[in-house]
């Protein structure tokens, strides 16, 4: 099965209250036995190199107008998954994200389906803060796109 955009299905007003961005990607699993946290380690941790240096490209871009990179975001202490912090966690979802002056986002992974029907879904919330939130969100939104449907593909059965 191929990554397809689907309709959201989480509550924003519980992950992210406020969110004005919200959307959702969907791959099968087949049957394989495959937690939330294992689905985000290898979608996020393990990407296709491509991701990885459009991040480094983001980084440098960003950096003068003060936005966080990666190391800046990594926490000190608890849980995290790649640069995401993990926010709340059970077998079947994986919340992960922070919030920042510009922007707070959330990354949810859910693992949904028995049997054979199984599949994972990335669901992707935003809230502006500002200015620059709303103007940074519309210049990443293509490669948002490109990169959630390129992480959701290593999980292709």
């Amino acid at each position: 099965m191929q990554v397809q955009e689907i309709r959201p299905t989480v509550d924003p007003g519980a992950l992210l209250p406020g969110a004005n961005f919200v959307d959702a990607y969907a791959v099968g699993i087949g049957s394989r036995t495959l937690d939330a946290r294992s689905a985000a380690i290898r979608m996020i941790e393990h990407g296709p190199a491509w991701i990885g240096m459009l991040m480094r490209l983001r980084n440098l871009v960003v950096a003068p107008f003060g936005l966080k990179t990666p190391a800046a975001n990594r926490p000190d202490r608890g849980d995290s998954i790649g640069i995401f912090p993990v926010r709340s966690e059970t077998p079947e979802r994986i919340v992960a994200g922070f919030d920042d002056s510009h922007l707070d986002f959330r990354v949810v992974i859910d693992v949904e389906g028995q049997a054979h029907t199984r599949r994972v879904v990335a669901s992707t919330l935003v809230r502006t803060n500002n200015r620059l939130g709303r103007i940074y969100l519309a210049t990443i939104m293509p490669f948002h796109r490109l990169v959630v449907r390129g992480m959701l593909s290593q999980l292709a059965d």
